[in-house]
């Protein structure tokens, strides 16, 4: 007779964990802590952003100091003749 009080058990379990597992993240988490995830990840995002413009303008900056820096002949070699004849 225990043993069929320990099978009605566990038959009532699986119901149980399947009700669990379809809980969400965002069932379980309070309001509180959702809006200070979102807020931080906000900022994540814009930090990130700020970063790729930083450093493609640290780029462009060094791309004109090579330039600026070329030889007549570096110059020559890279535009050729492009340039405007006066």
């Amino acid at each position: 007779m225990a043993k069929n009080k320990k099978v009605t058990q566990n038959n009532a379990n699986p119901s149980y964990d399947t009700k669990k597992e379809s809980l969400t993240l965002q069932d379980q988490l309070n309001g509180d802590v959702l809006a200070k995830l979102k807020l931080a990840k906000k900022s994540l995002v814009e930090e990130e952003q700020e970063k790729e413009a930083e450093r493609q303008a640290q780029q462009a900056f060094e791309r004109k100091q090579r330039e600026k820096n070329m030889s007549f002949e570096e110059l020559l070699e890279k535009y050729g003749d492009q340039g405007s004849k006066f």
